[in-house]
């Protein structure tokens, strides 16, 4: 190991592993600290030769895609984000990639689309990035150092019973059943329209959800509408939502959705907002939370904590719950004096119960 100078740069020079390494430090000193670092972390087992793979940004996505076909099932929508993001990196190196070329692309797609879409895409370079730093390909994540647009909060518009009657009234044969189970299980729409026939225990009713966006697999009970619903629909494939132009899954329903809102005369209504309507339904009928966590296929109690809306009627219910546990003492107590004794324990014990609680 040791230092050498040309010209008037300073050199580090050693041999690690059979391998002979020599860098461009700088002054004298930032070589003398350099070496030293280096003779540490050799002590230590910890130096590693940095084998920086060159590969291409569109190159890097074919893995990726070939990957996320496996493990994720949003791949398709990944594929779409990948045409954008493909257009502005392409020929770039995946590991040369900066925070500044990350910026310049968000300046470019601001003009197109909104900055929520944005978001989406650089959602999807962050976890490439992070996959990629799994896969030793790169050392650091550039995303990390981005800062993404600031969205507005979507409210969650939660249907009352007329809107869902008018819903169900207006939708099509084919939408009935699709908005009758979100409303009576909290399904999410992929997790409706993946279903198959295989999937659903009339005997024992039951939904058995293989395919989650938690990733992981749920029973979810059935309610005599939903088994009406499902029985209503003509088995004609292996899945409940059958396409025959693809032989495949019913993929979406817009169309048929929006007119149906449309016709039923409710504004800004998105098919999610079935589920929370569901879940906000089941939360003020009385059922606890973790319950209804477990039924939705939340991944934290949190997240279902956003259903528990204090209402007034809420309230009233609360209050007259307490008037039915004190109220029996009170009553007894008032039958007491109705008959005419002096039982000043009675008024002690009860005096003490209301102001404790």
């Amino acid at each position: 190991m040791g230092i050498y100078k040309i010209k008037n740069s300073y050199y580090v020079d050693f041999y690690h592993e059979g391998r002979r390494v020599r860098k461009a430090v700088g002054s004298r000193r930032d070589a003398e600290n350099a070496l030293s670092a280096v003779k540490a972390d050799i002590l230590r087992g910890e130096y590693r030769f940095k084998r920086e793979r060159k590969i291409r940004f569109e190159d890097f996505a074919k893995e990726y895609i070939e990957f996320a076909k496996v493990n994720k099932k949003s791949w398709r929508r990944d594929e779409t984000s990948l045409k954008n993001l493909k257009a502005h990196f392409k020929n770039m190196l995946f590991s040369k990639i900066t925070p500044r070329n990350i910026e310049e692309y968000k300046k470019k797609r601001i003009e197109e689309v909104k900055g929520s879409t944005i978001n989406r895409e650089l959602a999807l370079l962050k976890f490439m990035f992070s996959l990629a730093k799994k896969w030793k390909l790169v050392d650091e994540n550039p995303v990390k150092e981005v800062k993404f647009f600031q969205e507005q909060k979507i409210e969650m518009k939660i249907l009352n019973r007329d809107e869902i009657n008018r819903l169900i009234d207006t939708s099509s044969d084919h939408l009935k059943p699709i908005i009758k189970i979100a409303l009576n299980t909290g399904m999410r729409k992929g997790e409706i329209l993946n279903l198959r026939w295989s999937d659903i225990d009339f005997d024992k009713y039951f939904i058995f959800i293989k395919e989650s966006k938690s990733g992981k697999m749920r029973k979810v009970p059935m309610n005599s509408i939903v088994s009406s619903a499902l029985n209503s629909i003509e088995r004609k494939s292996e899945f409940v939502f059958y396409n025959p132009k693809t032989n495949g899954h019913l993929r979406d329903f817009k169309t048929a959705f929006k007119a149906a809102c449309r016709r039923a005369g409710i504004e800004d209504l998105r098919f999610h907002d079935l589920r929370h309507s569901a879940a906000t339904f089941m939360v003020q009928g009385g059922i606890d939370l973790v319950t209804v966590k477990e039924i939705l296929g939340h991944s934290s109690i949190e997240m279902t904590m956003r259903y528990a809306h204090p209402t007034p009627e809420n309230k009233r219910k609360a209050v007259n719950v307490l008037a039915a546990i004190f109220g029996q003492k009170e009553k007894k107590m008032v039958t007491i004096w109705s008959q005419g004794e002096d039982r000043t324990d009675v008024k002690k014990d009860l005096t003490s119960s209301l102001s404790n609680n």
